[in-house]
């Protein structure tokens, strides 16, 4: 057994070890290359060659079929063994070169007894099997395996799921990781990765550098030397997710909790840090949009009188606050379209969270989705050809609640409506893709994952 030779130390990389499961007469091999962790693995023989780690308890390993090729009966997915040794108890989630006409995207899940096999090709919906009460040690080696071929594997991500608790997830260790994503071909890449919780990364509008939150203040990503450098809030210091920039880049809005009355209220600042300034007198107030010609915020608010969430515009002086449209379920995540034409949001008001866009005067209100799945945060492309929106699997959370640690994925249409693709399959939720993250030239989205620290 040796270490996965990396031309490069790789953020993340969940793959440990590799190891021939037989005494092939050719050894196998596994290669590693780049941030997405693409991995190659290659095996001449029918037994195979494996690459993985030792995980404990639940976990959910998922990978994405780029290439294959077979000097036999190719078989390759993950497998989660009690040894490496030749006949070990185990359970895998395994395709075969008819299945790879069909399906690229394996992700196999342990929870406690139940073992849940998932497939689809990549931009559809996964399609699941599960097998109940079957025991196999705390302790397994798991990991990608191929059989008689070589395959090359993208976007491999190895997560211990978060407990599904009610409420928030903040009461353990989270692991974040910030990704990448290429929006037409699915390719995903980590390029930061923390033990504890950070969220909703924004692209900066010269395309240099994101901007996530963390314990409570700003953080800056550079995006050439990846570097994090802390933006100066001055006493404003309990930012959450709801930040936006101004489309001109000169300007960050931020949400943060008032340490009085805990409510957030929103401020502005200059985007290279300074002292904000209040925009709301009350609260809660959560950010979301800023109007392209920079005179107007808009955000989800609770006013006395009114026990449900509605969207709120205001000019950026503070002074003349406008609620556009009433609704008895929440309304959330509103959001511009570029050219200022409409107001994109989420509402719960039909029963699922959906995906609605509206007038710039709260006006004319129409839905986008409606297939099941919990949809939430609009984000238009700077194009505005299409935009894109977390999702929520069907009957995963209450419709009007957003919790993290969750099987959702990142889903895109045209902005004139259609049926959603899928354009990432992950374990998130709450932070991971709140507000407007599209790189300038419409190309990639940032976002945040999580899990629970691996070791």
């Amino acid at each position: 057994m040796s270490r996965i030779d990396k031309p490069t130390q790789v953020p993340g990389s969940p793959l440990t070890l590799h190891a021939d499961l037989g005494t092939p007469a050719t050894p196998g091999s596994t290669r590693c290359e780049g941030a997405s962790l693409r991995h190659t693995l290659t095996s001449a023989d029918e037994a195979g060659h494996f690459a993985g780690r030792v995980l404990s308890g639940d976990f959910i390993v998922t990978a994405r079929v780029a290439a294959s090729s077979a000097n036999g009966p190719l078989r390759l997915g993950w497998t989660a063994r009690e040894g490496l040794q030749p006949g070990a108890a185990q359970f895998s989630a395994s395709l075969d070169a008819i299945g790879l006409v069909e399906v690229d995207v394996i992700q196999l899940e342990r929870r406690a007894h139940t073992w849940t096999v998932s497939v689809a090709r990549h931009g559809e919906a996964l399609q699941q099997r599960s097998c109940e009460d079957l025991e196999l040690a705390d302790s397994l080696h798991v990991g990608l395996f191929v059989a008689a071929g070589s395959a090359t594997f993208d976007n491999v991500r190895v997560v211990r799921p978060l407990p599904r608790l009610p409420g928030l997830y903040l009461q353990r260790p989270i692991c974040s990781r910030l990704e990448l994503l290429d929006v037409d071909t699915g390719v995903r890449s980590v390029i930061h990765e923390d033990t504890q919780l950070f969220e909703a990364p924004n692209w900066s509008r010269d395309g240099r550098f994101l901007v996530i939150n963390q314990a409570g203040r700003l953080q800056r990503v550079d995006l050439v030397d990846r570097l994090l450098t802390l933006i100066d809030t001055g006493d404003i210091v309990r930012n959450n997710n709801d930040h936006v920039l101004s489309f001109d880049g000169r300007q960050i809005a931020i949400s943060s909790q008032d340490p009085g009355d805990g409510e957030s209220r929103i401020h502005v600042l200059p985007i290279d840090g300074g002292r904000p300034r209040r925009v709301t007198r009350q609260g809660p107030s959560y950010l979301h949009g800023w109007s392209p010609d920079g005179q107007y915020l808009v955000y989800t608010a609770q006013r006395p009188g009114n026990d449900a969430y509605d969207i709120y515009r205001i000019d950026l002086d503070g002074r003349h606050e406008i609620r556009l449209g009433t609704s008895p379920r929440l309304d959330d995540g509103p959001e511009y379209a570029p050219d200022g034409s409409a107001i994109w949001f989420c509402s719960a008001r039909d029963g699922h969270m959906q995906i609605w866009r509206m007038g710039p005067e709260g006006e004319d209100p129409q839905r986008l989705t409606d297939d099941g799945h919990d949809d939430w945060f609009p984000h238009v492309s700077p194009d505005g050809s299409r935009v894109i929106f977390l999702s929520y699997l069907p009957g995963e959370v209450d419709p009007q609640e957003h919790p993290g640690g969750r099987h959702v994925v990142l889903r895109t249409m045209p902005v004139s409506g259609g049926a959603p693709r899928v354009v990432a399959y992950l374990h998130g939720g709450q932070g991971s893709l709140n507000v407007h993250s599209w790189s300038p030239d419409g190309r990639r989205v940032a976002f945040v994952s999580h899990t629970l620290p691996l070791d």
